[in-house]
């Protein structure tokens, strides 16, 4: 063979970088569709991460994945059972996100909680034992016959417009036609390009620090629960404990009948700006935050940690851009905001979804030039626009509770509303076997915020956060703009008004079977033209 018939048969398609959920999930289905894939990882499975928390509209995106790319396995991870049967019994499920409101020095009031029940008819999210989780993903891609190469590093990229060209610290070369990049904030791409925004443009600002316990108390059974009557126990779903600066996650894997694991996923997250790091440990910067405000601090009594605390500086960061000749960056590669509300995952997916069918016409026809591909950055910048104005206004809301129920009933509705469109899609996709209503969600605007209703709610979102922005500048009272979000909310026509969310006393939403009889009826009779399709 000559040294270009050797170079040409050892040269893949794609060239994936980073093995976890977004690797994982992409590789597999290229393989599917006789994609030539190599995923290239530094470190090895099983390993710790966080981001184990799932929503209706990630899950409902692993589905779409699954069926239009004919990849069942990836379907598993959709739901709780699929999860607990096939994937790993070390996983938690997740019936509600709890939302709890603190203020330092004073008894926890009981009329300042939260709740959004994710309803048993609909679906029971989970609780991803996420070493177990990204293991299997991995596992599917190589069954599928995907190349990998583990404990690998890659510390020189070369990309043209002949492909990609990518070194080992070992002195290995790798060939691909196309390289995309799933790693995380050390992205070999963005440092190889100089991506990375400096400073990054996003409002919100946070650290963390986070780590596995065991022994931590259900929040039911303390004595800052009692009197909420919210629909679901807490310790039924993902808890925050929410105070002026930031919240605290509460994710337990023990929650179900026959949880073999008794893990609990805990983390703190605050403003860096109000609480400065230190040089404390993370321990002793834990047990002073517990011990100012004692309420949380009971849950935790006697609990214990069983790895070490990981501490994070800012935890914000963007990219300049995302696409390049022969590359992109994807899921935490391109972008981070906050682990609140639980979008990681869902905006992981979202992209693998939009960038897989792209990479497999482009190796059937040879055409890898950027123009292709621009979608995902219009893409990827969007959902960090989205995700960053959610959590600053949310943040900005942690101040006081009324603002803060205020900015809680707008979460509700992006969180409630695009599920609807993306399921829809999803139908059509199983009746008709043809991905035509998923190419029609592309042309969304925003993108990532989906038809017919993303239009209504990004202007609602905008309105949120110009005016939590106002409030932190001192030239609005928080009580003042919660007045006027709810006013917004309950103008914004893609909101159905059965479901009440301009009422401020709604403060625990359960879409009950009832409640979804009226939404429908609502969408058929009293919508605004271009939401009625939604409900078609």
């Amino acid at each position: 063979m000559t040294d270009k018939g050797q170079r040409d048969a050892e040269r893949y398609d794609v060239a994936i970088l980073g093995a976890g959920m977004a690797g994982g999930t992409l590789a597999a289905v290229l393989a599917r569709h006789g994609v030539r894939v190599l995923v290239i990882d530094a470190g090895t499975h099983p390993r710790f991460a966080v981001g184990e928390s799932t929503i209706p509209y990630t899950s409902t995106m692993i589905k779409v994945i699954a069926d239009r790319y004919q990849v069942p396995e990836i379907g598993a991870l959709a739901s709780f059972r699929g999860i607990q049967t096939k994937i790993s019994p070390m996983s938690g499920r997740k019936q509600n996100f709890g939302f709890v409101y603190h203020q330092e020095g004073r008894p926890q009031d009981p009329e300042q909680a939260n709740q959004l029940k994710i309803p048993s008819w609909h679906s029971t999210e989970s609780h991803l034992f996420r070493q177990d989780t990204d293991a299997y993903l991995f596992n599917v891609a190589v069954s599928y016959g995907a190349d990998s190469r583990l404990s690998t590093r890659i510390q020189d990229i070369e990309t043209g417009p002949d492909g990609v060209v990518l070194r080992s610290d070992r002195g290995e070369e790798f060939h691909a036609e196309y390289l995309v990049d799933g790693s995380g904030f050390r992205s070999p791409v963005a440092d190889k390009f100089g991506l990375r925004e400096e400073p990054t443009r996003a409002r919100h600002h946070s650290r963390s620090l986070f780590t596995h316990m065991v022994g931590v108390k259900p929040f039911d059974d303390c004595e800052g629960a009692k009197g909420h009557g919210q629909p679901s126990a807490w310790h039924n779903g993902t808890l925050h404990h929410v105070f002026d600066g930031g919240w605290l996650w509460v994710i337990p894997f023990d929650n179900h009948a026959g949880a073999v694991s008794s893990l609990c996923s805990v983390g703190l997250t605050l403003d860096e700006r109000v609480f400065v790091k230190d040089d404390r440990s993370p321990q002793d910067e834990w047990e002073a935050f517990l011990a100012r405000y004692p309420q949380i601090a009971e849950q935790f009594t006697g609990a214990r940690t069983v790895r070490p605390w990981v501490s994070t500086p800012r935890l914000q960061y963007s990219a300049t851009r995302t696409v390049g000749e022969r590359y992109c960056l994807t899921a935490h590669a391109a972008g981070f905001i906050d682990a609140l509300y639980s979008r990681g995952l869902n905006n992981t997916f979202e992209v693998v979804n939009a960038l897989a069918w792209r990479l497999i016409e482009a190796s059937r026809d040879g055409d890898w030039s950027t123009e292709r591909f621009q979608y995902i950055d219009e893409l990827q910048q969007s959902l960090f626009e989205v995700h960053d104005d959610l959590v600053y206004s949310s943040f900005v809301g942690f101040r006081d509770y009324t603002l803060w129920n205020a900015v809680c009933q707008v979460w509700k509705s992006i969180s409630f509303l695009p599920s609807l469109a993306l399921e829809r899609a999803h139908r059509l996709l199983l009746e008709t076997k043809d991905d035509g209503p998923l190419l029609e969600l592309e042309k969304s605007d925003p993108p990532g915020l989906p038809a017919p209703v993303g239009r209504d709610l990004a202007l609602l979102l905008t309105f949120t956060r110009e005016l939590c922005e106002r409030v932190e500048a001192g030239d609005v009272s928080p009580e003042d703009a919660a007045g006027q979000i709810l006013a917004r909310v309950g103008d914004t026509e893609a909101i159905p008004t059965p479901l009440d969310l301009s009422n401020p006393a709604n403060r625990f939403f359960d879409a009950t079977p009832d409640v979804m009889e009226k939404v429908v009826a609502w969408g058929r009779t009293e919508a605004p033209a271009h939401i009625r399709a939604l409900f078609g």
